[in-house]
This record gives C-alpha cells, sequence and structure tokens, in this order.
C-alpha cells in the first residue's frame, strides 16, 4: 500500500473516532494523530522519524495547508504556484520547477482556498470567482476558481521574507549601488514623494519596505493596501489599513479610494499606498499635493515613461479631466522615479532613477539621474552591471535644502 493510501485510511479513521469540528488546540490535535499513527499496523518497517513525518502530514492536512505547508516552511521557496489540485509548480532562487507535491483531491484543494480566504474575511465563489488574499506570515495569495480557470481551481502564493530586506541587503545582492541607496535614503529623509514602477515580480514590495527603514519613527504613517504585504517595522506610529471585497449581497465594499480619503482625516504625515492599478490614482496624487510629502507607492509598468502614461490613464478612468491638468497633476505631486526590472538571468535591479521635472510642450519632462549599465554577462549567464549616476544634477533641491541635508 502506497504513503497516499495510508495517509487516506488514517485520516478516515481519525475523522471516525473524533470530533474534530469540537475546539481542539494544536496539541490535542497531534496527540490524537500521534496516537493513531504509532498504533497503526503498517506492513513495512518506519522509523520514528518517518512516522513523525506522516504525524506532521496529516495534521498540516487538518489544521495547516495541506500538502502545501511544508512548501510554505521552506525558506528557499519564493513562489508556489497550483495549476490544478496535481500540478503545482514552486519557484526557488529565481527557477520554476514542477513538484512531486499534489493534493489528494481538487475538493481538498478546493477546502484549503476556503480556509485561506476566510481568515482574511474575503469570499471566493462561483459568482466572484477571483479573490486577492494572503496568510498569516504576509504572503499573497491569488485564487481564480471555475469557470475562469479551465482545469479546477487555480492558486498563487507569493512569499516575502521573514525579515524584510533593508537597503544594505538589496546592495550586497546587486540590486542597486551605495551610492544610489545614499541618494534614496536622502530622498526619503527630506518628504520627496518617490513613486515605485517595475514588472510582475520586480521586487517593487520588497524595495518600498527598504525604503520605509528610512522614514523617522516620530512621523505617523497611514498604509494602504488591496492585500496586505508591506513589513513596515521600524516606525511605531503606523496604521496599516485593507480594503474589503462586497459581501453576498454586494453590499459593504471598502476601496483603496475610501481608505485614502479616509486617511487624510487620520493625521498622516505620510501615506503609502502599496499599490496603484485604477482611479485611486487620482486620490494618491491629490493626497500628495495636500500636504503629505515623503508618501510613496507603486505600479506596474514596463519603463518609468510607460508608468507615466499608466497613471494617467488611471487618474482619467476616475475622472473626466483634460490630459494636460493631469500631466501637471502628476508633476506637482511626484518628485521621483525609481524603475525596477527584472532581467534575463532573474535577478532584480535597479534600472532608473528619475527626477520629474515639469511639463514641457504638453509632456511630462524626465532628468535622468541614475540608469543601469550593463558590463556583460558572467559565465552561467548572470549580467554583469551596475546603477550609474548619469551626470545630471538633482534640479528641484528645496526639500533637501529646509530639511537640511546636503546633496
Amino acid at each position: 500500500m502506497g504513503l497516499d493510501e495510508i495517509v487516506k485510511q488514517l485520516k478516515q479513521l481519525i475523522q471516525s473516532k473524533f470530533d474534530l469540528s469540537v475546539s481542539l488546540t494544536d496539541v490535542q490535535l497531534q496527540e490524537i494523530i500521534e496516537q493513531e499513527v504509532f498504533s497503526y499496523p503498517f506492513q513495512d518497517y518506519m522509523t520514528a522519524g518517518q512516522r513523525h513525518q506522516l504525524v506532521m502530514r496529516l495534521f498540516h492536512s487538518f489544521r495547516g495547508l495541506d500538502v502545501l505547508q511544508p512548501l510554505v516552511d521552506d525558506p528557499s521557496v519564493t513562489e508556489i504556484m497550483i495549476n490544478r489540485h496535481d500540478r503545482i509548480f514552486i519557484e526557488q532562487e529565481g527557477r520554476v520547477t514542477l513538484t512531486e507535491v499534489a493534493f489528494e483531491s481538487r475538493e481538498k484543494l478546493e477546502d484549503v482556498i476556503q480556509a485561506i480566504v476566510a481568515k482574511v474575511n474575503r469570499a471566493v465563489n462561483e459568482s466572484s470567482p477571483i479573490v486577492d488574499a494572503r496568510l498569516l506570515d504576509g504572503s499573497r495569495v491569488n485564487v481564480v476558481l471555475p469557470p475562469i480557470a479551465l482545469e479546477g481551481p487555480a492558486m498563487t502564493i507569493r512569499k516575502f521574507p521573514e525579515r524584510p530586506l533593508t537597503l544594505d541587503d538589496l546592495i550586497h545582492n546587486g540590486a542597486l549601488s551605495q551610492e544610489g541607496a545614499e541618494f534614496l535614503k536622502k530622498l526619503v529623509l527630506a518628504k520627496y514623494n518617490l513613486f515605485i514602477g517595475g514588472g510582475t515580480g520586480s521586487g517593487k514590495t520588497t524595495f518600498l519596505n527598504a525604503l520605509s527603514q528610512f522614514i523617522p519613527q516620530e512621523e505617523r504613517l497611514i498604509t494602504i493596501e488591496d492585500s496586505a504585504e508591506l513589513q513596515i517595522r521600524t516606525v511605531p506610529n503606523l496604521v496599516r489599513m485593507e480594503t474589503r471585497n462586497a459581501n453576498t449581497e454586494g453590499k459593504g465594499e471598502i476601496t483603496i479610494r475610501d481608505l485614502i480619503r479616509s486617511s487624510l482625516r487620520m493625521r498622516p504625515n505620510r501615506i503609502v499606498v502599496g499599490e496603484v492599478r485604477g482611479a485611486e490614482a487620482l486620490d494618491m496624487l491629490a493626497a500628495m499635493n495636500t500636504g503629505h510629502d515623503g508618501s510613496l507607492s507603486t505600479g506596474h509598468a514596463n519603463s518609468t515613461s510607460d508608468m507615466l502614461s499608466r497613471l494617467e490613464t488611471m487618474v482619467l478612468s476616475g475622472a473626466e479631466l483634460p490630459v494636460k491638468v493631469v500631466r501637471k497633476q502628476i508633476c506637482s505631486a511626484i518628485d521621483v522615479m525609481i524603475h525596477l526590472t527584472r532581467l534575463r538571468d532573474r535577478s532584480r535591479r535597479v534600472t532608473e532613477i528619475s527626477e520629474i521635472i515639469g511639463v514641457e510642450n504638453g509632456e511630462v519632462q524626465l532628468n535622468p539621474l541614475f540608469i543601469f549599465v550593463e558590463r556583460g554577462e558572467e559565465e552561467g549567464g548572470k549580467v554583469v552591471g551596475e546603477l550609474v549616476p548619469t551626470g545630471n544634477r538633482l534640479q528641484h533641491t528645496s526639500k533637501l535644502e529646509m530639511a537640511g541635508i546636503p546633496l
């Protein structure tokens, strides 16, 4: 008899003997499982270590994430992609591989999905088949159910490190240069409004976390996210807010726009919007323009100029304004754009830091301050390059001067 069949039999045995719907502590449940595993008449010899692994597998099937739990607990795994219950891929060190791990059935995967979304007060079903959620450790979760997902429920889990990376870590990893990091540190301290752009998986949230470590501890910070992912631990006066989906009756939805407007009445020194995707860009720009200097946000784009175009489109989706007015809003709200790229060797790099200097002939003008220069490739395909200053100087220096910070 195979191990999967033994697990199935033991689960049925435990469920038939004990009422698991009653309130059992984790310790009590584990004791019940151990009792059954160590008394089970295995045909083949099993060591104490193998039996312990079996106990934990059963425990995770009842209380944890079932077969996903070891992957979630493995620090080397950065992303888990469940295409269907028996096709699970993982990313390790930037490489994606198919695992031998599989749920016992589609129904078990559905149970795990429902348990995940319920813990963060979300719902996913046939009428609302797409949802963003998170695990208790902050890992990002996206779920797509049939009929949208054609081969059964699909789920993607993006994990974040237990300890947020610092700019020093990013320098060590080659994500940016020491000079670039020092420059950005000064901008954060001087309360420049920064916007981080980049493609999917380029490290925008990680980078925002790293920059937030330079926000002075005496300031009051409000974070606004669609699904809470930020790991800001250096600011004591912190309020974290998360959106809420509508209930089954279509009521009770709380959007990012709602939260930005509410945050303005909470006496923030700075506002951090985890990611802008739509009409909330207008509210974010308005907040930056009304005395909340030092605010930060992120967005999806392939380049800095593309990010500016996307911001225009987002604002226009929320209000009928002349394009000229929108561009002026962007210029007066955002001081510096930072762009991150995931290179062909899967490394994540800061590839551009540019200042927004104004509108000329109807177009937003950029002043590139740092750009990534590629030097070649090492053996194995590793990209060699660095973030270097362009020679252009920061034109808008008034915030640095007011803060008494030399450039």
